[in-house]
């Protein structure tokens, strides 16, 4: 039996699982400014794993490449999941959120 399959489809999921957490830690504390940290890992990453010869691990380190990339995205539209308040804002970067002379949206506001 060839289990190589099986060992990236987990490899993949735990991978995405583990950026989940990442991207909103990052969004509360920094904001979206770590982009580019993130394009740097994931373009380092996906380099990377064009050397790589081993098809698991290079698997491996690609899906974690594309995942920090697709985290960019991510980082910008959690930020608008906490301005419409599904997520805990950070209080001491209320600014970045709603700049002077915004308020902050009630519930039923569609920003």
């Amino acid at each position: 039996m060839y289990f190589t399959g099986i060992i990236i489809a987990v490899c993949t999921f735990l991978t995405i699982g583990i950026w989940h957490p990442i991207v909103i830690k990052t969004e509360y504390h920094w904001g979206t400014r770590p982009w580019t940290v993130y394009l740097a890992v994931g373009l380092a990453c996906m380099g990377a794993a064009l050397f790589i010869e081993n098809p698991i691990l290079s698997s491996v380190v690609g899906v974690f490449g594309a995942s920090a990339l697709w985290g960019i995205g991510e980082l910008f539209a959690q930020k608008k999941r906490v301005q419409k308040g599904w997520f805990p804002m950070n209080p001491k970067r209320r600014d970045d959120y709603f700049p002077a002379g915004d308020d902050e949206p009630d519930g039923g506001d569609d920003r």
